[in-house]
């Protein structure tokens, strides 16, 4: 299998180490027919987008758009999930900046209330140390997450399971109703085997991606292709592979 898109990237309006042309150019030397620029939500405290920067990324991606013909640009969010019920940290007049809404969990994002604060993120912490409490934690951050993706027009879920710990059947079964993508994501190498085995239950659609933080990581996907690869992924289920 090879890729023909890289649909999860950085740059400099977060924690990346490139620009927004960058990564297109390394994207076009790579011979990609798509690349989408996908910074963190501004919810994250540390790498999240200024809310003020995200008109400066949408005039860019357009020039470059006319500047680039042969490639297709996406303009997207990896938004960061705020709260127990679902809550997103992309805030509504944002939406129309964005050809395409990524969902992903991060520690060090901001709440949305004090009791996300305990009973999410502290207790995903404890859950850790604690395998007793691994079961609730996992139960909390699965509904969170099906709820986010009935209440937003969500294009696809980031590295589910690589930060916290989710119910892989009842993601993909939401994910399937509602036609969310899944990342198999070759940094954090979630999906991983199993869980993509759980997750072929359900016709659900996949993406194999970088999530590039340097410019020369783009289209740096091997790793997760052979996690495809040995779970007996269709490549017909995988976006952004090339169909033979």
């Amino acid at each position: 299998m090879k890729i023909n898109a890289d649909l999860h990237t950085h740059t400099i309006f977060s924690h990346g180490k490139g620009t927004i042309e960058e990564n297109v150019l390394q994207a076009i030397k790579l011979g990609l027919k798509k690349i989408s620029i996908t910074d963190h939500g501004s919810g994250h405290l540390f790498y999240g987008v200024k809310r003020q920067d995200w008109a400066k990324m949408r005039a860019e991606v357009d020039r470059l758009k006319i500047k680039y013909p042969e490639i297709e640009i996406d303009l997207g969010v990896e938004a960061n999930i705020i709260s127990m019920d679902g809550t997103i940290d992309v805030k509504k007049e944002e939406e129309k900046f964005f050809d395409v809404i990524n969902v992903g969990y991060h520690y060090g994002v901001g709440i949305k209330k004090i009791s996300d604060f305990f009973g999410f993120y502290i207790l995903n912490l404890l859950a850790k140390g604690f395998p007793a409490l691994r079961k609730r934690a996992r139960d909390i951050n699965t509904a969170a997450l099906v709820s986010a993706m009935d209440r937003y027009k969500i294009n696809m879920i980031t590295h589910p399971g690589a930060k916290v710990p989710v119910d892989m059947d009842k993601i993909a079964k939401k994910a399937e109703q509602r036609k969310v993508i899944l990342e198999i994501n070759s940094h954090h190498l979630h999906l991983t085997e199993a869980d993509l085995k759980k997750a072929m239950k359900y016709k659900v659609r996949f993406a194999v991606n970088s999530d590039a933080h340097q410019v020369n990581h783009i289209g740096l996907v091997d790793e997760g292709l052979k996690i495809a690869e040995k779970a007996g992924v269709d490549p017909g289920k995988i976006v952004n592979v090339e169909k033979s």
